[in-house]
């Protein structure tokens, strides 16, 4: 406490002391005239108050004229207040500073001579000692508090050892008994991920049982997986059921403007493991640090590849870091350097993927615990509904469900607030209805020409919902449900669909022409265009043949591409043919989904007038219809595909 109050002490002396420095003695010129302050460095009182004055040689000018009444002399004969009265001061007596030079012995003769009255006041020795003293400790004050100032700033709001004198000091958060709430039973859906951290937690625990046998602990392990996919989630965990020290860091905190220092970071962070060992050290979002060396555009940054080599050294160099456990967190491991991935550093990679239907009903059931959930709430239900979304997207959703429950004044979360909050982080938040113009029903002929081609085709997905209910960007939308998650898409699938995408642009012709067709279709032609071209460069789905021509990466020379890698990459030729062969799948689709339209026009009109009611319809109503005046598939049959 009295350090702090020291502290506080010298750091307002030090605030005070630059304030006083601009109290100096300060002269400034105003026409002719030189206002004159008095300063600190004076040291006695002048007994007059002095607004201007005057140099000696015209004091000596105003003597001869007879001008000077009187002279008080001050700091032994160095300054002098005069008292003047003359025509150019309008004849009234005025009190002006001259100072006296060096060597100016005849002045007390003089001023006997002009029979003007003097007086010489004797210094004051009290004063010169307390400006002695004040000289010298205002500057002190002054350096002593910024010292304090810059050690200190770790104490200061916005801290945490980012001050000035700590810039080369590790951010990384230290918990000696980590407490973060979450174990290995609140983890569901990743059970291959969370069977290896298990093994680790082991290893912590009990090292004799795997030393035995010679086994040696991993010195990292790198989670690999799309966001919200629980890698954070499992360092957590780990750190929780270990109950080993834990550091936890991002990536993006070793960065920084100044050279040097995300090495320096990146030293201290090792050093302080190394002193608090066996620990865990998480690295979250390691690309930020971990990123190839010398991609993207002039090669890469000096910086952030030192930090790269600080790292490397530290997790496997001739200095060797017993019992410091390295988790690494990210999304883009194929942006990361090979020499960060090899054994020794990372020796294992644990790829948490999104959860498939079994994994989605355990995260379901999780986060569903403090909830309460109606009797007609089914997660079996909901976990079908949902493919592709992510343990956060789970989470979420039930909590929006809750939201909507507490919104709508019920004391139990039902299933129109799950299938609610489901359609808001899909489609995006509901807008107002349409009113009933032509639009409108453009939108529903749209609408249901995107469901008609999807159902009629074997290779795609149930109609899960068709509504005219704005949400997002979208007037309308038609949600398809796959029957089983598709890790692996076949040929036949991709074409049904970008079928399927292009129905709505198909029913918009048929039934209105070739004049009124519209722009909403913009998004359904970009997601076709992308489908197709990615069938002939990366899949070998066309008549080039099984050639890969671009990959993920491509023109994306700022997350680990190369510039090499593009429509230049490869023959003028191969990019003609490319086009060719993307314009060939599109223009059979778009004859596909003309032909469906076309043999289903009379069901397409009743469904229309229907969903013009509605508003909205389920799938099961849909289908209802459909099936009285078509066969539909069997989506369970195989479907070939007759494009050549």
């Amino acid at each position: 406490m009295w350090k702090n109050i020291v502290r506080n002490v010298l750091i307002a002396l030090a605030i005070l002391s630059g304030l006083a420095l601009g109290f100096t003695n300060t002269d400034v010129n105003v026409d002719g005239l030189k206002f004159w302050q008095t300063s600190s460095t004076t040291s006695t009182t002048m007994p007059k108050v002095t607004t201007s004055s005057m140099t000696y040689g015209r004091f000596l000018d105003y003597l001869e004229m007879g001008w000077i009444k009187r002279v008080d002399l001050y700091d032994n004969s160095r300054n002098a207040i005069v008292e003047a009265s003359s025509p150019e001061l309008g004849n009234r007596p005025q009190y002006i500073r001259v100072e006296i030079p060096a060597g100016a012995s005849q002045l007390i003769i003089k001023l006997k001579e002009y029979n003007v009255d003097f007086d010489a006041h004797a210094t004051e020795n009290s004063n010169f000692v307390a400006d002695t003293i004040g000289n010298i400790l205002v500057p002190v004050a002054f350096i002593a508090g910024l010292i304090l100032l810059f050690q200190n700033s770790e104490n200061l709001p916005g801290g945490m050892g980012q001050g000035p004198m700590n810039l080369g000091k590790s951010p990384a958060r230290f918990q000696r008994r980590p407490d973060t709430g979450v174990m290995f039973n609140d983890i569901a859906g990743i059970d291959e991920a969370k069977s290896e951290f298990e093994e680790i937690v082991s290893f912590l625990k009990q090292p004799d049982k795997y030393t035995v046998v010679g086994a040696k602990i991993p010195k990292g392990i790198l989670l690999v997986g799309p966001p919200g996919t629980g890698k954070t989630l499992l360092a957590k965990a780990i750190a929780n059921e270990a109950d080993v020290p834990f550091f936890n860091v991002a990536g993006s905190e070793f960065v920084e403007m100044f050279i040097g220092i995300g090495a320096a970071r990146v030293r201290d962070l090792f050093k302080k493991a190394s002193e608090n060992a066996p620990c865990i050290v998480f690295i979250d979002e390691i690309d930020a640090v971990g990123r190839e060396r010398g991609a993207g555009v002039g090669g890469g940054n000096d910086e952030r590849e030192q930090t790269l080599n600080q790292l490397l050294t530290e997790m496997d160099g001739f200095k060797e870091n017993k019992g410091v456990i390295v988790v690494g967190a990210t999304n883009r491991v194929d942006i990361l350097d090979a020499a960060l991935l090899r054994p020794g550093r990372f020796d294992r990679q644990v790829t948490v993927n999104l959860p498939d239907r079994l994994g989605r009903i355990g995260i379901l059931k999780v986060h569903a615990r403090n909830k309460p959930l109606s009797d007609d709430v089914s997660l079996v239900q909901l976990a079908n509904r949902t493919p592709g979304f992510s343990g956060a997207d789970l989470a979420n959703l039930l909590n929006e469900a809750a939201i909507l429950a507490t919104r709508y004044k019920k004391s139990s979360i039902t299933k129109n607030e799950v299938n609610e909050a489901a359609d808001r982080i899909i489609g995006g938040i509901a807008g107002a209805p349409m009113e009933d113009t032509k639009n409108k029903k453009l939108i529903a002929y749209h609408e249901v020409g995107h469901a008609i081609t999807g159902s009629v085709l074997k290779s795609h997905d149930e109609v899960e919902k068709i509504t005219l209910t704005p949400r997002g960007g979208a007037k309308g939308l038609t949600w398809f449900t796959p029957t089983e998650d598709q890790s692996l898409l076949s040929r036949s699938a991709l074409l049904a669909r970008i079928i399927t995408t292009l129905g709505g642009r198909a029913a918009e012709q048929v039934v209105f022409g070739d004049p009124e067709v519209t722009t909403g279709a913009s998004s359904d032609l970009q997601q076709v265009t992308n489908l197709a071209r990615q069938m002939v460069t990366r899949f070998g789905m066309s008549n080039i043949g099984p050639i890969a021509l671009e990959d993920e990466n491509t023109g994306q020379i700022f997350l680990g591409g190369n510039m090499s890698q593009g429509s230049e990459a490869f023959a003028e030729n191969i990019a003609d043919r490319i086009d060719d062969e993307v314009c060939k799948i599109i223009s059979y689709c778009e004859q596909k989904a003309i032909e469906i339209v076309m043999d289903n026009r009379v069901i397409i009109d009743l469904i229309v007038e229907r969903l013009l009611d509605v508003e909205t319809m389920d799938g099961d109503e849909f289908r209802e219809l459909l099936s009285k005046y078509t066969i539909l598939p069997n989506k369970n049959t195989p479907y070939i595909s007759k494009f050549n």
